[in-house]
């Protein structure tokens, strides 16, 4: 914890998910965040703390209490100044305060307390049964015409498996902060197979209580 800053840079980004251990490829081009990651390169940890904006009934979006920082670990500009990069996850963090102005994209005053796992051992979810949620995935792919590469999610390991799937597959923002949230493995797994079930079902929520 003593390397990880106590004020990050925030790229509110709906939908965009990264969690500990992941990675998160991004295409840099707005002003404010071109300048975000410019000042990001400047920085020994080089850190970008990403952060889902939720709707607000009548206001402006806010930004959930909980992200996920990722280290800058590639990037490649293009001419006209557009960046191609990857964001390595390194662990959540929970929103003290938003720091106002200064720069022309937001920062944080942010806290680590809560999430040492994530910067701890690869986890793996001793609960899992693989074949029964291999199953569903190929109905669940089946049902929404998806395609993907299925050898690699046999042979992945726990997290990788259900991490990547967490990441990838389409689901709205507010579920994508769920999924997140889960403090463990097990508990990401357990949300993501209700998700699947429940728009397996079109969304009847009388169907998955």
């Amino acid at each position: 914890m003593a390397d990880l800053p106590a004020v990050l840079p925030l790229f509110p980004l709906p939908g965009a998910l990264l969690l500990p251990r992941a990675r998160l490829p991004l295409h840099i081009f707005e002003p404010r965040y071109v300048q975000m990651l410019e000042d990001c390169l400047k920085t020994p940890e080089r850190l970008i703390g990403m952060v889902q904006p939720r709707k607000v009934p009548g206001g402006p979006p806010r930004l959930n209490a909980i992200g996920c920082a990722g280290r800058l670990t590639a990037f490649s500009e293009t001419e006209d100044g557009r960046y191609m990069i990857t964001l390595s996850g390194i662990s959540r963090f929970r929103m003290v305060q938003e720091i106002e102005g200064f720069t022309p994209y937001r920062r944080g005053h942010v806290t680590w307390e809560g999430f040492e796992r994530d910067r701890g051992a690869v986890e793996t979810d001793a609960a899992l049964d693989r074949d029964a949620f291999m199953d569903l995935l190929g109905r669940f792919f089946a049902d929404q015409g998806l395609a993907t590469d299925w050898e690699s999610l046999k042979d992945a390991e726990d997290e990788l498996l259900i991490n990547s799937l967490s990441m990838l597959l389409p689901f709205e923002p507010e579920d994508k902060q769920a999924l997140l949230e889960a403090p463990r493995l097990e508990n990401r797994r357990e949300t993501l197979v209700t998700l699947i079930e429940f728009a397996m079902r079109g969304g009847d929520e009388e169907m998955v209580q």
